[in-house]
């Protein structure tokens, strides 16, 4: 049997006009996997080693020893803040509060204007970034500048969140005055319990976002520069912008590619219909007849990962339908509904290839003709080969 020949590759570097190459070894092989990485999602990255580092300078343990220490240190506080906000009433009232203030106008007045000093301030600007790409409406205050003309900013229907590890930050405490009382206000701090934080005591209505450390940061490292604080803040605001924005938005994908069209994550931006649409086959298939009721087609698209249902291959209920479902609803039979069931007569077929803009033209095109069956909850459905394979509603595909 003839042996086929390939090209090997190696990591020698050869110099023009040089007589011979300088002999370097070839990097060591990948060492085994471990538990950490067989678990991680990246497996094609972690998978693979990098070459074996030269471990014979006196300070390379203690680098690596120190870099270790913190990662730990930080992972620690993260857990332990998870814990705080599955158990504590506090940190979970505290959470709930602050996301039906933030979005008690369902995102069509009022802003979040978000308040820091120092390295608070920066995590301020970073939350006001998340928050804007995820259509919440949201801006900087700097405390100082706000006392000189920048309060200016803050509307009759905004809600103000303070950052401070601290909870008596002197600049803060110096504006808060000047809020009108009737905006809700917000604290993202290190106090666990209202008692305890300055700036809760002078306004005893305000909303406590707890945002601890399970060991002070000089006890971690010997000095208390913010680290691991500054992780926990930056955590919490993150997990507050994804739970707004799911609260505010249907189509959360479709919102965030919108308004982040450029770097890479643009480049990834869908576009095609076949890029945004449902599979068919991954919606849950209630059967038919009278037993299915009003409740168990909600409780069925609550379980269902993609929030639709659907009878058979004929009959669709989007999310935006299924939303409107009321209490006397529930023990209603799902046929007797009115508007909840789309039959496929109803659905609007196109090609799965067809360009999204192309799409979204033809529909507003169809709107300004007074077309009826183009509405929001309508569904655009792509075909493949005259085959049925993926729906949407048309107002995600306008959003």
């Amino acid at each position: 049997m003839a042996l086929e020949h390939h090209p090997v590759q190696n990591s020698e570097v050869y110099l023009l006009g040089s007589s011979h190459a300088p002999h370097i070894p070839p990097p060591s092989p990948p060492s085994p996997a471990t538990p950490c990485e067989e678990l991680s999602p990246m497996d094609g990255l972690m998978s693979i080693t990098p070459p074996e580092q030269d471990n014979s300078s006196p300070t390379f343990g203690q680098r690596l020893s120190n870099a270790v220490h913190v990662l730990g240190t930080e992972a620690t506080a993260l857990s332990c803040l998870t814990r705080l906000y599955e158990t504590d009433p506090i940190a979970r009232g505290g959470f709930n509060s602050a996301v039906s203030a933030i979005t008690r106008f369902k995102g069509d007045k009022g802003k979040l204007v978000i308040c820091g000093v120092g390295k608070s301030g920066h995590i301020a600007k970073k939350l006001v970034a998340t928050m804007n790409s995820l259509k919440i409406h949201a801006t900087f205050l700097h405390p100082t500048e706000a006392l000189h003309g920048d309060l200016g900013k803050v509307g009759k229907h905004d809600t103000i969140l303070l950052i401070t590890f601290s909870g008596k930050t002197p600049e803060l405490l110096s504006l808060l005055p000047h809020f009108d009382p009737s905006l809700p206000l917000i604290v993202m701090t290190s106090h666990t319990h209202p008692s305890t934080c300055e700036i809760v005591k002078h306004r005893p209505d305000t909303i406590l976002l707890p945002a601890p450390i399970h060991k002070s940061e000089t006890d971690s490292f010997g000095f208390n520069a913010p680290t691991t604080s500054t992780t926990m803040a930056l955590a919490l605001g993150d997990a507050l912008a994804v739970v707004i924005s799911n609260e505010l938005h249907i189509n959360v994908q479709a919102i965030f590619s919108q308004n982040h069209p450029g770097g890479a994550i643009g480049q990834a931006i869908p576009k095609k219909l076949s890029d945004l649409v449902i599979p068919i086959s991954e919606i849950t298939d209630i059967g038919g007849g009278g037993a299915v009721t009003g409740a168990h087609v909600l409780m069925s698209a609550y379980r269902s990962k993609t929030h639709w249902v659907r009878i058979g291959m004929d009959v669709m209920v989007p999310p935006r339908r299924i939303k409107r479902l009321s209490t006397v609803d529930m023990d209603e039979p799902a046929l007797c509904i009115p508007g909840l069931m789309v039959s496929s007569n109803e659905w609007i077929e196109t090609h799965a290839e067809m360009e999204i803009k192309q799409a979204k033209d033809f529909i507003l095109a169809k709107r300004k003709e007074g077309v009826g069956k183009f509405s929001d909850d309508a569904i655009l459905v792509t075909v493949v080969e005259g085959e049925r394979v993926g729906v949407m509603e048309v107002g995600d595909l306008i959003a």
